[in-house]
């Protein structure tokens, strides 16, 4: 637990990532897919991208060679050469993410994917062809992940929290995987991409499945972007070529889609103890968001979603919980709108955007209530992720926050 204030106060990440080594999927992949297993490539710095079949995911334009520009990776902040420097060094494994923990001031983190945020990418073979996911080649995909982080987990469980995948190109498949990672590897939440697989929205009941097996788990169902990849729709908006304009809107724009599908589109009226992270979008958008689907549910809802029993604003708020960037100074305006109880703060570790190792404190620095910032660290991740806080005390961590 960090020290602040009065008391001591424990700060968990709702979103920590790991940098997955390039020979994953070759090492855990089962044999008989191992002659097609996805392959991260390392032809840039920090290299994110992870070629499956034919296709290279994420789409990030033409591949330039490793240089500095104005004293910088590109897309890298000037200072994250010297940071990461123990981490890379170390080939990002378990221990550094520990260490990288200990600067930050985190007791605790949910460990999400990086390469695996893209690996899933593709439609199914019924949609593209011979370039898309066979489903048990993405179930598999899916199950390789997942062996791979609860390995890395094994580092200290008590700290490190894995995020099971899950491919929805089989649904059924997505279910069995779902009871191992939460009833055999411990995982505490399942992700989904918000991009659709063959262009059917989340509130389709052919993912009703999934859902019930999520709430009768008791685990949350989590959704987190991350870029360009071959699903539709393309919440980067695709004509953008640049990261500096596409990434501005997928990340966002996915979660704000998924938000709407679950609460209008009915997902949380079927499985009303079903809970639900939309995880490294901000949440400023929130408000607005749903002043207008509430409008619209007022307006056109008694037809088109009659089953609804409530505006889609209260289910949102009552089982949805969105993540805080540590300097969304706009958050102060979420709070006064819709309260703290669904924010969770995410340090996003160790990506181009993160404010790693100052993270902690850049969110304590925003104009929030201390009430908040506490609920926000610690009691609403708890919320999220059914994860008690006093059973993973342990000695105080340097945060620095004052």
């Amino acid at each position: 637990m960090s020290d602040h204030g009065e008391g001591r106060l424990l700060i968990a990440d709702s979103d920590m990532h790991v940098m997955e080594p390039p020979d994953l999927w070759q090492k855990y992949i089962a044999p008989e897919f191992r002659h097609a297993a996805p392959v991260g490539l390392t032809e840039m710095p920090r290299d994110m991208r992870v070629k499956v079949k034919s296709r290279v995911l994420l789409r990030s334009g033409s591949v330039e060679p490793a240089r500095e520009e104005a004293g910088r990776v590109r897309g890298w902040k000037a200072h994250h050469e010297d940071v990461y420097a123990d981490a890379t060094e170390r080939g990002w494994d378990a221990v550094s993410q520990l260490r990288a923990m200990d600067a930050e001031g985190l007791d605790m983190a949910v460990l999400f994917p990086s390469r695996g945020l893209f690996v899933l990418g593709l439609d199914s073979v019924r949609m593209m062809g011979t370039d898309g996911l066979e489903p048990e080649y993405a179930a598999a995909i899916a199950r390789a992940y997942n062996d791979w982080l609860y390995d890395f987990c094994r580092e200290n469980p008590a700290r490190l929290i894995g995020a099971g995948m899950v491919a929805p190109h089989d649904v059924q498949a997505s279910v069995r995987e779902t009871r191992r990672c939460v009833e055999e590897l411990g995982f505490r939440a399942m992700l989904l991409s918000p991009g659709c697989i063959d262009r059917r929205p989340w509130h389709d009941r052919h993912y009703d499945p999934l859902w019930a097996e999520c709430e009768r788990l008791n685990v949350p169902i989590t959704f987190h972007g991350g870029g360009q990849t071959y699903l539709r729709p393309d919440f980067s908006l695709e004509v953008f070529d640049e990261l500096m304009l596409w990434h501005t809107f997928s990340q966002p724009l996915g979660i704000m889609a998924t938000a709407a599908s679950l609460t209008a589109g009915g997902v949380l009226h079927r499985f009303p103890k079903l809970r639900v992270g939309l995880l490294e979008g901000n949440c400023s958008w929130a408000p607005w968001l749903f002043h207008r689907l509430d409008e619209h549910f007022e307006w056109i809802g008694w037809r088109e979603a009659p089953e609804l029993d409530r505006k889609p604003s209260e289910y949102f708020r009552q089982r949805c919980y969105l993540s805080v960037e540590p300097d969304e100074t706009t958050a102060r305006q979420y709070v006064e709108w819709f309260g703290d109880d669904n924010l969770v703060f995410s340090t996003d570790y160790p990506h181009g955007d993160s404010k790693y190792p100052e993270s902690v404190r850049a969110f304590w620095k925003l104009d929030l209530p201390e009430s908040s910032k506490r609920k926000i660290t610690s009691e609403n991740w708890s919320r999220l992720y059914d994860v008690p806080l006093a059973k993973h005390a342990r000695p105080a961590a340097a945060s620095g926050i004052s």
